[in-house]
């Protein structure tokens, strides 16, 4: 990984690898699959309201994360789907999803994914001495790997993997649930959402 292009992950390769913790898997805490469950939910409820471009009005703020949170959700997801010929997860907004899903979870689970924010930090301090947000692109794509199936095989960092796994989920929710995501990424006609991602031809997005 070289150039700044390298470094980041071909979106179509993110939903055949990284996404594949969507799927469900019988080692995961319960709130894990809680907070994946109400993403789901969220995310019908939008899709079938014709989810359309969200609003980019600048008085937005955060109501379940703290700014410095948000801002590191935001890095994270656009590591997850990054933008290249259409816009990425931070075009989509997609931290907007999360933080309203966060804000309507039980407080259980809204901790368990700040707690989780809160361990990529301290894993980013030891790594390289700085938190995920403010680490060089590089840094993040080596943290995220080390997250992945293909970077992790042993299951090492067991906190991590949950963490990412919930992340990957409610990205891809958040964000092929918008005008984004369906139209411009998928040329969906019109067919919104469930149950299948028009135009994805990745069964573990399948319901």
């Amino acid at each position: 990984m070289g150039t700044s292009e390298d470094l980041r992950l071909n979106r179509r390769r993110v939903l055949r690898t990284l996404a594949t913790g969507a799927a469900g898997v019988a080692t995961s805490p319960l709130w894990v699959e809680a907070l994946i469950a109400l993403s789901d939910e969220a995310g019908q409820i939008r899709a079938h309201a014709h989810a359309s471009q969200p609003a980019v009005a600048a008085s937005w703020t955060p109501k379940a994360l703290t700014p410095a949170q948000n801002e590191t959700v935001i890095v994270l997801t656009e590591l997850i789907i990054p933008e290249t010929d259409t816009p990425g997860a931070r075009g989509a907004l997609v931290n907007r999803f999360i933080d309203d899903v966060l804000q309507k979870a039980p407080q259980g689970e809204r901790e368990s994914f700040v707690r989780g924010l809160g361990w990529l930090d301290r894993q980013s301090r030891t790594l390289f001495r700085s938190d995920f947000a403010a680490a060089t692109p590089a840094q993040q794509a080596d943290l995220l790997t080390r997250l992945s199936a293909e970077g992790n095989p042993a299951r090492e960092q067991q906190a991590g993997l949950d963490f990412f796994r919930v992340v990957k989920a409610m990205t891809i929710t958040g964000y092929y649930t918008t005008e984004i995501g369906l139209r411009q990424e998928l040329g969906d006609p019109g067919q919104l959402y469930l149950p299948r991602f028009a135009g994805c031809d990745h069964p573990e997005h399948q319901a």
